[in-house]
């Protein structure tokens, strides 16, 4: 399955990793606290609440959350500085973290001339020092 952080789809991603890992399905159903059926119906949900994909997450030893993070990262509003945000008593991120799955994705559009390079920091707000040091790295 393509890593696509546009559209995501969580029941697809799961059920990859179920059989990815050969995960048994008693098993599984016994830590869900679910039926086969439900189990089944969760593999075709686009959509899971959040507690639901934390008890998968653990199972599966795979954060699902980062997936939703990656979408945020490429595909979110650029947020403002800092200094300039009001205060608030939500924790404060203050650098965006790049897996190496997302920096894939990045480069694969750039090698397959999907994106250029000023697309890909216009597009995504990826800094193109950032940009640089990716392509340089993984062209070794």
């Amino acid at each position: 399955m393509d890593s696509n952080f546009k559209n995501i789809h969580i029941g697809k991603f799961i059920h990859l990793r179920v059989k990815e890992n050969n995960i048994d399905l008693y098993r599984i159903c016994n830590f869900m606290k679910s039926t086969e059926d439900e189990i089944n119906e969760m593999y075709l949900q686009e959509n899971l609440p959040t507690n639901i994909l934390l008890r998968w997450s653990k199972l599966l030893e795979y954060d699902f959350f980062r997936i939703y993070s990656q979408h945020l990262i490429l595909y979110a509003p650029t947020l403002t500085s800092l200094r300039d945000s009001p205060a608030s008593k939500l924790p404060r991120f203050r650098k965006n973290i790049y897996t190496s799955e997302l920096i894939d994705f990045i480069l694969e559009l750039i090698a397959k001339k999907q994106k250029t390079k000023r697309q890909i920091t216009d597009e995504y707000g990826i800094p193109y020092t950032t940009l640089c040091k990716w392509i340089a790295k993984h062209d070794r």
